[in-house]
């Protein structure tokens, strides 16, 4: 969350805690008799500007690639996100 929040915010696109919020969930399956997490499912929703929405999709693309916890486990647990965005009104 915290690796999106900052590219949100060089994009301009506040991220303070009423404005943006994650529900995660995983998967843990037995493989070869072991437990093991194999799929962590992000669930983003994020209250920004109309004006804002491409820039808030970009910014979902393109966080992954620098997130230090994803990187760590890309290759051996299947990530998956999601950004519903809701307009702000100010």
């Amino acid at each position: 969350m915290g690796t999106l929040a900052a590219v949100l915010a060089g994009k301009k696109i506040r991220t303070f805690r009423d404005l943006f919020e994650a529900i995660v969930t995983g998967d843990i399956e037995d493989v070869d008799g072991v437990l093991k997490i194999t799929r962590i499912n992000v669930s983003y929703r994020l209250k920004l500007p109309k004006e804002k929405r491409i820039e808030a999709k970009d910014a979902l693309e393109a966080y992954l690639k620098l997130c230090p916890g994803a990187q760590s486990v890309i290759g051996c647990i299947d990530i998956n996100h999601e950004l519903t965005m809701e307009d702000l009104i100010e």
